[in-house]
């Protein structure tokens, strides 16, 4: 079973990149969208500072 977790692959906080890993999809895709999320509709720094504490690190 597939489980959202943090990537090793991370710019800030491993929030893109993880989300990315379990959509089956490139990471700059999803840091593109939530650049676009930022600029259009302000929001996007409040998510993702609310992801980044609510989606657990990856055990090794």
């Amino acid at each position: 079973m597939k489980q959202l977790t943090k990537s090793y692959d991370k710019v800030l906080c491993g929030v893109c990149g993880g989300l990315a890993e379990y959509l089956n999809i490139d990471p700059l895709i999803i840091r593109l969208i939530w650049v676009l999320v930022v600029v259009l509709a302000k929001h996007g720094i409040l998510l993702y500072l609310i992801a980044a504490l609510l989606i657990p690190e990856r055990v090794r």
